[in-house]
């Protein structure tokens, strides 16, 4: 797992875990202290999001532990994978573009960093320099045939 990945996601654990043990229970006391809990919103806004914290940071710790597992070696050296740098072009507009594969916490289209789970990222793996990927998108089909790629390996070294 990246580094920069594993401490965001220990920061937010950590958050997480301060606002459950230390903030929501004294929001939930001061807003019981206020009386009749059936009509009492802060009682029930406090609750919800003691729910809403509990069930992130399970899917924060769960996250942690799937990307704990990768890994780096059974990654391949002659096809798209995460970590991969992929020059393609994209035959329906027309234009050379090039992404790279990372986690769905570090993708952001605007740099070109996309997630392996988008529907680009899926389209691309396992492809090597020479074939075409078909991704569906709203706007129809698009055809990006690999022109370049820099594996996770390649960049390592």
């Amino acid at each position: 797992m990246p580094e920069h990945i594993k401490k965001k996601l220990e920061e937010e654990i950590r958050r997480l875990e301060h606002e459950l043990a230390h903030e929501l229970p004294q929001e939930i006391k001061k807003a019981a202290a206020l009386g009749d809990l059936s009509e009492n919103a802060e009682y029930h806004m406090a609750k919800q999001r003691q729910e809403f914290v509990n069930a992130r940071l399970g899917q924060v710790k769960k996250r942690m532990a799937e990307l704990s597992l990768v890994n780096l070696a059974n990654i391949p050296h002659d096809r798209v994978a995460f970590g991969s740098t992929v020059l393609v072009y994209d035959t329906s507009k027309d234009e050379k573009i090039e992404y790279k594969l990372v986690t769905s916490e570090e993708s952001d289209v605007n740099k070109g960093l996309i997630s392996t789970t988008s529907p680009i990222g899926r389209a691309l793996i396992g492809k090597q320099v020479g074939d075409m990927a078909v991704v569906v998108t709203p706007s129809g089909k698009r055809e990006l045939e690999v022109l370049k790629l820099t594996t996770i390996h390649d960049t390592e070294e």
